[in-house]
């Protein structure tokens, strides 16, 4: 049979104590033989209790590191210069490759309409693969 700090305790661990019931229990583990660690931990919180709050010294902050502005304006201006060479750097490469693709096209174009020229001479000479003897070539009288 469960003594009534027994129950006490088990309601304890289970959060489900009152108050009153809490006092009842300090009060019973007082005069009570035994049960040390509960003791023990009822005498804490009592101690905590009865502290009173001190006051505590709250070391000094050690100073931030600043940067100075000056410096931060120089390097954002440095910054800047140099984003801005690149972007330019970039812009006439592709300009560049843009003249030199025309200029490749252009070469072809003319190549080609070469070509047809050609072409359009070769053509009295591309009639005559249809001829199949001298002799109709040169249509000689016998």
């Amino acid at each position: 049979m469960k003594t009534r700090i027994e129950t006490l305790i088990e309601k304890y661990w289970e959060a489900e104590t009152s108050l009153e019931d809490e006092k009842e229990l300090k009060a019973l583990l007082k005069n009570a033989k035994g049960y040390d660690a509960e003791k023990v931990l009822f005498g804490i919180v009592a101690d905590f209790k009865s502290e009173e709050p001190q006051q505590l010294l709250i070391p000094a902050e050690k100073p931030a590191r600043t940067i100075r502005m000056h410096w931060l304006g120089w390097a954002a201006s440095v910054a800047l210069i140099a984003g801005s060479i690149w972007i330019w750097q970039d812009y006439e490469q592709k300009k560049q490759e843009e003249l030199a693709y025309q200029q490749v096209m252009e070469a072809l174009a003319l190549i080609q309409n070469n070509l047809s020229k050609g072409q359009e001479q070769m053509q009295p000479l591309n009639d005559l693969k249809y001829l199949n003897t001298t002799n109709q070539l040169f249509q000689t009288t016998q």
